[in-house]
């Protein structure tokens, strides 16, 4: 699957620079890739497989081995006036090598029940991971739409240069016929220099986040490649598909598989053992001399009363359960907050851009007007530029507007959760 992934990653980089376009999911892919904390998904489990086999191996039997050479000061003998008094003492210095053999039989469950604790952790440890990479579409939105904004601003830019230089053509001939008055087209002149400069700034701004972008997503990003435009709609309701939600519910399994552990911890054990030795003495300690041995057996072990422990233990997982469900809530409450305001920011836009409308409207048949009245000698250079600018700021209003709609409907698909299409809509 991580290969996979790799493969579908370069696909998209590649397609990118082919086309030299990006978009907005392209990034979010990226991103998420990209980030050092993806890399945990993977080690988290491939340390859960290690875990999972250590605990396994309380199935197998357990093997020790134990030597030890000893020297007592005293050891047992019989009093003089015993009739068996004969029997020699055992020696001073003793000898033991002992290997023993322990099989679990019956754990009550214990070992099935520490395996389903490690894998709900392990479930809670990779939506935590996937929890920290969706707050990374947050940032790639804001650079994503700031970089939209200069793209657009540069686009606006360059088409009130050019037709600036259009009507610096028109002025000059009409110097030259003697329509207009010397010098007026100094005004248009000094006008696109401004411009020129205006552009230069936008490059450089674009540029820069460009750069961090490409940083983000892990991706060369070249300052000319184009950022697609999203058409993003939404659903404003108050439904929450956040991954939050899911790693609270699997933080609460968690806690259950917990209380299972518990349970099983208080449950009889049984196993069987068996040594075997060789010694001076062995177990015969009235026979002095080296001897094999063995002890073999069944031995149950069943803590019966453990002071409460286990029942205090439960009421504190049960505290922590109501710690996640207050979390929970907090949690919800405040994105159906964020929610409210990101709709009230979305209709107020919209209203924005209707206006917008109307206001570019009407410039554009000022400009034509001060444009003919230019011509003719009626008016100044400076009173056409003066409604040129204002046209322009109309039409940088309602690109920016338009843009900033789009980052809202994204800020609010991203706080609303759920999965998004190839072309940035919210499917529901």
């Amino acid at each position: 699957m991580k290969i996979i992934g790799v493969f579908i990653l370069m696909f998209i980089a590649l397609n990118s620079f082919a086309q030299e376009k990006l978009s907005l999911e392209q990034c979010y892919v990226l991103a998420e890739g990209n980030y050092p904390i993806a890399k945990q998904k993977t080690l988290l489990a491939t340390q859960n497989e290690l875990d999972l086999e250590v605990i396994k191996t309380g199935k197998l039997p357990k093997i020790d081995f134990q030597a030890q050479a000893t020297y007592q000061s005293d050891v047992i003998e019989l009093p003089s006036s015993s009739p068996i008094s004969t029997i020699s003492p055992p020696n001073k210095d003793q000898y033991q090598a002992t290997v023993s053999v322990n099989q679990l039989i019956y754990d009550g469950g214990l070992i099935d029940a520490s395996l389903a604790e490690k894998s709900a952790f392990l479930k809670t440890q990779q939506k935590q991971v996937e929890v920290n990479l969706y707050k990374l579409k947050e940032q790639v939105s804001q650079f994503y739409f700031s970089i939209l904004l200069l793209q657009e601003k540069s686009a606006l830019l360059l088409a009130k240069k050019t037709q600036l230089e259009t009507t610096l053509n028109e002025v000059k001939a009409g110097i030259k016929f003697g329509i207009l008055l010397p010098n007026s087209d100094s005004v248009l002149e000094a006008e696109l220099l401004k411009i020129g400069q205006q552009l230069m700034e936008v490059d450089l701004n674009k540029t820069s986040l460009m750069t961090t972008l490409s940083m983000l997503i892990g991706i060369p990003v070249s300052p000319n490649i184009t950022l697609e435009n999203p058409e993003i709609s939404t659903k404003l309701n108050n439904e929450i598909e956040r991954p939050e939600l899911a790693l609270f519910q699997l933080q609460k399994e968690k806690i259950e598989a917990s209380e299972q552990l518990i349970d099983k911890k208080n449950s009889p054990k049984l196993s069987g053992f068996a040594t075997g030795g060789y010694g001076n003495p062995g177990l015969n300690m009235l026979e002095n001399s080296f001897q094999p041995y063995y002890i073999a057996g069944i031995k149950l072990n069943w803590n019966v009363f453990d002071w409460n422990s286990t029942k205090k233990q439960r009421q504190s997982l049960q505290v922590n359960k109501e710690i996640i469900d207050s979390e929970q809530e907090v949690f919800e409450l405040n994105t159906a907050m964020e929610m409210t305001q990101q709709q009230s920011e979305i209709n107020k836009i919209s209203a924005f851009i209707a206006s917008d409308e109307e206001i570019i409207s009407l410039r554009k048949k000022i400009l034509d007007t001060s444009r003919s009245q230019l011509k003719n000698g009626v008016i100044t250079s400076s009173a056409y530029v003066t409604e040129l600018t204002n046209l322009f700021e109309a039409e940088n209003n309602l690109s920016t507007h338009r843009i900033q709609l789009q980052f809202a409907k994204a800020n609010y698909n991203v706080t609303k959760g759920g999965p998004l299409t190839p072309e940035g809509r919210t499917e529901r």
